[in-house]
C-alpha cells in the first residue's frame, strides 16, 4: 500500500513538473510585436532597450522597423487584424493613429505628475522624448564670417544665407515646422498657413541651395561646406557633432518647436497586459536617460537625471521644456496633403 502511495506521489510530481515546465515554456513563447523606427534607433533597441524587458517579462520582442509614415500606413493596412502591438511613432503621425482609433486604452504605472503635459499627446498615446526643432550650424564658419549665431526663425529670411542654408521639405516634419513658424510670425498659424507660404516663397527659397529630407545627406551637407545652416533637430545635431565636426544647436528666441517621439499599445493586441508595461517601461527614468544618450532625445519624465554634457545638447529640463512649442495637429493632419501639393507648386518650383 505504501509502495501504492509513493508510485501515486511520484507521478502527481512528474506531472505537476512537467506541468510547471510547459507554463514556463509558453511564457517564453509569448511575443510582443513593436513597430519602430529602424537604422541607429533599430540598434538602439535592440542593444539597450529589449534585452532587459525580455528578461524581466519573460517574453520575446519582435522588432519592425519602419519609419513613421510607414508604420502608420501598416496599421491602416491591417486594421481589423494588427500585426503590431505596440507602436512608435513621431508625434504628428501619433496624433493619427490615435484619432483612427488604433491605439488602445493605456494603463501605466508612471503618476500623471512626472510627465511633461506636452507630452500627453491623446487619451491612448503619450510622448516617451523630446528633440527640438531649430537651428544647425557650422560655428567655424560662423567665426570665420564674423556671425553671430541664428536667432530668430525669422533670419532664414537673411540674404548673407543665400545658397548656403537648408531646410528639409514639407514632407518631413522639420520642414513643416518652418512653415508653420513662418505663418505664425507673420500674421497667420496652422489655421491661417497663407503668410507661412508667401513667406517662405518669397522670403525663404531663395537663400536655400536644396529642401533636404534626408538626414545622411545633411550631414553630408554640412561636411563638404555646401551649407553652413539648417532647421534641424537637437538630436540630430549631437549626432553631427559626436564625429568631431563642428556643429552646434541653436534655439530660436520665439521658440523651437517641439518633436516628440511617441508610443501606444496597439488595439485588437492579445498581450495587452505585456503593449501596456513596454510604453510604461519606455518612461522610465533610466531609460529615458538610455534614449537620451544614444538618441539625442530630451527626457520626457521629469526624474529622469542627465549629465551635464548630455544635457547641454538636449531639450531638458522644467525650463528649457516650457520653452518648446506644440503645433495643432488636429489642424495639420487633414489639410498636410493639400499642403504638400501647394509646397511643391510655390515652393520647391
Amino acid at each position: 500500500m505504501k509502495r501504492i502511495r509513493l508510485s501515486l506521489a511520484s507521478g502527481i510530481l512528474a506531472a505537476s513538473c512537467s506541468i510547471l515546465a510547459t507554463g514556463s515554456a509558453l511564457a517564453q513563447d509569448k511575443t510582443l510585436t513593436v513597430g519602430g523606427y529602424g537604422g541607429s534607433f533599430e540598434t538602439l533597441m535592440k542593444e539597450l532597450i529589449i534585452p532587459e524587458f525580455e528578461s524581466r517579462h519573460e517574453v520575446k520582442i519582435q522588432f519592425v522597423p519602419g519609419n513613421s509614415t510607414e508604420n502608420l500606413a501598416r496599421l491602416q493596412a491591417q486594421k481589423g487584424n494588427q500585426e503590431l502591438d505596440v507602436v512608435i511613432l513621431d508625434d504628428g503621425p501619433m496624433y493619427q493613429a490615435d484619432a483612427l482609433g488604433f491605439c488602445a486604452p493605456m494603463k501605466t504605472s508612471t503618476p500623471g505628475d512626472e510627465i511633461y503635459d506636452i507630452a500627453k499627446l491623446g487619451p491612448n498615446s503619450i510622448g516617451i522624448g523630446f528633440v527640438a526643432t531649430g537651428f544647425t550650424y557650422n560655428t567655424k564658419w560662423f567665426e570665420r564670417e564674423g556671425w553671430e549665431p541664428p536667432s530668430s526663425w525669422m533670419d532664414l529670411a537673411d540674404e548673407k544665407y543665400s545658397q548656403i542654408l537648408s531646410i528639409p521639405p514639407i514632407s518631413n516634419t522639420y520642414g513643416l515646422h518652418t512653415l508653420v513658424m513662418m505663418a505664425r510670425l507673420n500674421g497667420g498659424g496652422e489655421k491661417d498657413i497663407d503668410p507661412g507660404f508667401s513667406t517662405m516663397a518669397d522670403k525663404v527659397a531663395p537663400n536655400v541651395l536644396v529642401f533636404e529630407p534626408s538626414s545622411g545627406k545633411m550631414s553630408e551637407l554640412f561636411q563638404s561646406e555646401e551649407i553652413a545652416l539648417s532647421i534641424w533637430g537637437s538630436g540630430r545635431t549631437k549626432s553631427l557633432a559626436d564625429t568631431g565636426f563642428p556643429a552646434k544647436f541653436a534655439y530660436p528666441k520665439e521658440g523651437a518647436v517641439a518633436l516628440m517621439l511617441a508610443a501606444c499599445p496597439v488595439v485588437e493586441n492579445d498581450v495587452s497586459d505585456l503593449a501596456n508595461a513596454f510604453v510604461d517601461f519606455l518612461l522610465e527614468p533610466e531609460i529615458q536617460v538610455r534614449l537620451a544618450d544614444a538618441m539625442g532625445s530630451g527626457p520626457v519624465n521629469k526624474n529622469a537625471k542627465l549629465p551635464d554634457e548630455l544635457a547641454a545638447w538636449l531639450p531638458y529640463g522644467p525650463e528649457q521644456i516650457g520653452k518648446l512649442i506644440a503645433v495643432d495637429w488636429d489642424t495639420i493632419n487633414p489639410a498636410r496633403e493639400e499642403w504638400t501639393k501647394r509646397w511643391a507648386r510655390e515652393i520647391e518650383r
